[in-house]
């Protein structure tokens, strides 16, 4: 299992007339958290595109439960419980300052060649760097 944990503070144009974060921010908040996780590995959008892949999202839940408001400051925790063959699967708890839960979501992707938008398995170099996370957390699990 892979784990990340990405803060930001919302800015005073993503809030509605309430004062509330409009709802659609919380998907563009979640994928800002899944790319910053990959990026950690070395995996980001636009070296994908460059070697020939694209993930497009083809499905995203969302439950809301409480809500989050301008500059208060969000923590994203980003899991990743599985190894990605096609389908990649990323889960999502939005917590404001104080910790209470107020988002959690899922997000699938798949990988698709570039140019014929046809699904394919992992790439290899995103596989084994995925691979040896999870890897080393199995074994600092165990320990």
């Amino acid at each position: 299992m892979i784990i990340d944990e990405f803060k930001l503070r919302p800015r005073y144009d993503e809030v509605d007339q309430m004062g509330y974060v409009y709802h659609a921010n919380h998907v563009s908040y979640c994928h800002q958290a899944r790319t910053e996780l990959l990026r950690k590995f070395n995996i980001n959008d636009f070296e994908l595109e460059e070697k020939g892949y694209m993930l497009p999202v083809i499905s995203f839940n969302i439950q809301y439960k409480v809500p989050a408001r301008y500059d208060e400051l969000l923590t994203i925790k980003t899991t990743i419980k599985e190894l990605p063959k096609v389908r990649f699967q990323f889960y999502f708890e939005i917590r404001n300052q104080e910790g209470k839960l107020v988002s959690k979501a899922n997000s699938e992707v798949v990988f698709v060649n570039r140019k014929t938008r046809v699904p394919m398995q992992v790439p290899d170099f995103v596989f084994k760097v995925l691979e040896k996370e999870f890897e080393a957390s199995l074994s600092f699990e165990r320990n």
